[in-house]
C-alpha cells in the first residue's frame, strides 16, 4: 500500500495530511494557500505536491449540510475530485461534516494558542478526514 493524501479544501486554503507507508496513521503535512476561490492555483500546487510525494491516492473531504445534502462547497469538491481523476489519481470523497469542529476542539484541549490554531486548523481537519478513512479501511477487514 502506498501513502495516501487527505485534503480539506477551503476557499483560500487546502489542508493536507499524509498517511504513513502502512496506511495506519495520518499526520499533518502542509497547508496550500491561494487567492480566494482560485482553485486552478490550488490544483497546480497540489499536482506538484502529489508528484513530489509520489502519491496516487487522494481522500478529499466532501462538505455536506447536516441533513446530508451537497451544497455549493460540496459541488466544488466533487468537481475538484473529477479533475484529479482526469490526471490519473484515485480519489475518494469522504464526508467531512464536523471535522473542523473536532480538530478545533483537539487543538484547544492541547492548549494550542489561537494564533497557532488558525495556522494549522486546515491541516488538522485534513488529518481527521484521512484518519477516519484509514480507520474505515481497517474496520472492513
Amino acid at each position: 500500500m502506498g501513502r495516501i493524501i487527505g485534503l480539506d479544501l477551503g476557499s483560500k486554503t487546502c489542508g493536507v495530511a499524509i498517511s504513513d507507508n502502512t496506511g495506519f496513521l495520518a499526520r499533518a503535512l502542509t497547508t496550500l494557500r491561494f487567492e480566494q476561490d482560485d482553485y486552478d492555483d490550488c490544483f497546480d500546487q497540489l499536482l506538484d505536491l502529489l508528484e513530489e510525494q509520489n502519491i496516487h491516492e487522494v481522500v478529499l473531504g466532501l462538505p455536506k449540510h447536516m441533513n446530508g445534502d451537497v451544497g455549493i462547497r460540496g459541488q466544488l469538491s466533487i468537481d475538484f475530485a473529477n479533475e484529479l481523476e482526469k490526471e490519473g489519481y484515485h480519489v475518494t470523497l469522504w464526508d467531512e461534516r464536523l471535522t473542523t469542529v473536532s480538530a478545533e476542539r483537539l487543538l484547544i484541549q492541547g492548549d494550542v494558542s489561537r494564533k497557532k490554531r488558525k495556522k494549522i486548523i486546515d491541516q488538522m481537519a485534513a488529518v481527521q478526514i484521512l484518519q477516519n478513512y484509514l480507520d474505515s479501511l481497517k474496520n472492513r477487514g
